[in-house]
């Protein structure tokens, strides 16, 4: 049929039931393939650019879902990569615009006055709500990218992918606690996290802030300082020469030991934590993240809380007697399982009266398992802008944007298997005043050794 003779094209104005299936038809070809109401019925180098853009967007769709099965790791770095989602975030608000032209545009096509008048509002009706949900999907979309956009590079360095050292990644964890009663930040909360670079089996080895005499590396800046230990001689220019001391002690008075440390991503005090932590546990640790315990109170607030099972009475605030009682506590933490605020989580991480440094640690490790738990797609899609926010404000690191793939990777495959835990702390024989550092290396080594495979017969 010849476009001159087409009743979509040049239809018979005057015939209203034709005019309210074409209008039906060209709603339907606007969802299914924007641009072809166009091609058939209207501006047809609007209609072939429309068309086109579709197709191209449903190529990279196919695209990604392809990537997803067969190179996933490849997609998420994509995904994560700052000048990827940069044109992520462009091509989807491009493409919103496009459809909100192409949904006008036909609109006017349809010629709503040549609808049946009981048609008439169904069909305005349902191509307006089409336009505000695609619309706003698209435009959601494009939020998410460009928050996920702005997190990625608050968040983490430029750098390049690093090899596993010895199969494995090894990462310093720290918990970082700037309080009133102290002079400059102390790590509240110490641990390393090993991770199988194939399987993505994960050793968490946690280590007492009260930790004394740590051995330093030989090739470590506070090696000539501290050759016998950590305070081992003369003490250290803090009050106390504790593990968690060394950052506040770099930071402080050393600082010129690691004068390339911020140009990497990290701090002096940082760096001379790591050294100390290799000196203790034996491993190579390429890379850190600091996490601010105060920032974890805006992070929960955005997931909407955290459920804990608090196993005892635990005191918000407050002071504690001579004995150690808590006293002039103004609120509790009661026992049982409930689902706490950031404020309340914090308290519940944070709360040392009446308690050990060592059940704080094992407090600490129990808020962080919680906030991973609550970490589920829908729930951080519910509130994704609330917890990018909160996301640039807990977490520094120097792991580098173009790592993250391989990290998301080993993460996903971390899920298969049970986390190994093992806290050095006198529960598990282990004395952080006197420390058997020997020891402590070879309980290290038997735990991140890879399996020994049996012969075959």
């Amino acid at each position: 049929m010849s476009a001159a003779a087409s009743p979509v094209r040049n239809p018979d104005l005057k015939n209203t039931p034709l005019m309210t299936k074409r209008a039906w038809i060209l709603v339907a070809l606007n969802v299914l393939i924007p641009g072809s109401p166009q091609l058939i019925a209207g501006n047809r180098r609007l209609g072939r650019f429309g068309v086109g853009a579709t197709f191209l967007l449903w190529a990279l769709v196919l695209a990604g879902v392809v990537l997803f099965f067969v190179a996933q790791s490849l997609l998420i770095t994509v995904a994560t990569n700052w000048w990827a989602l940069w044109v992520i975030q462009a091509l989807i608000v491009f493409y919103v615009v496009l459809w909100v032209i192409l949904t006008l545009d036909t609109l006017r096509l349809v010629r709503l006055v040549r609808v049946d008048g009981a048609a008439r509002g169904f069909v305005a009706g349902l191509s307006v709500i089409l336009l505000v949900v695609i619309g706003g999907a698209g435009a959601y979309g494009a939020m998410i990218a460009g928050s996920t956009r702005d997190t990625v590079g608050a968040v983490f360095a430029d750098g390049q992918i690093e090899p596993p050292i010895d199969g494995r990644y090894n990462i310093l964890l720290l918990g970082g606690d700037a309080g009133p009663d102290r002079e400059g930040l102390r790590p509240d909360s110490i641990s390393v996290a090993s991770i199988d670079a194939e399987t993505g089996e994960t050793v968490i080895f946690g280590l007492p802030r009260n930790m004394e005499y740590m051995p330093f590396p030989e090739d470590s800046p506070m090696f000539p300082e501290y050759p016998n230990g950590y305070g081992a001689d003369v003490g250290c220019y803090v009050d106390v020469c504790y593990l968690n001391s060394v950052y506040t002690e770099v930071e402080l008075y050393l600082p010129d030991y690691y004068p390339d440390a911020v140009a990497n991503g990290s701090r002096p005090g940082i760096e001379g934590t790591k050294d100390a932590v290799e000196g203790v546990l034996g491993l190579q640790i390429q890379y850190y993240a600091m996490i601010d315990m105060a920032g974890f109170e805006q992070l929960i607030n955005a997931l909407g809380g955290i459920e804990i099972d608090v196993k005892e009475r635990l005191p918000i605030g407050g002071d504690e007697d001579e004995f150690g009682n808590p006293i002039n506590v103004g609120a509790w933490l009661e026992p049982g399982v409930q689902r706490l605020d950031g404020n309340r989580a914090l308290w519940y991480a944070r709360s040392r009266h009446g308690t050990s440094d060592y059940d704080r640690m094992s407090r600490q490790r129990e808020v962080q398992e919680a906030i991973l738990r609550q970490f589920e797609p829908s729930n951080v899609l519910a509130r994704f802008q609330e917890v990018a926010a909160a996301g640039t404000q807990v977490v520094t690191t120097n792991i580098p944007q173009p790592m993250l793939g391989a990290f998301t990777q080993l993460a996903l495959k971390a899920r298969d298997h049970e986390v190994v835990d093992i806290d050095f702390v006198p529960a598990n024989g282990f004395d952080p005043e006197f420390p058997d550092y020997a020891y402590i290396r070879q309980v290290v080594a038997d735990a991140v050794a890879p399996p020994v495979e049996e012969p075959a017969e």
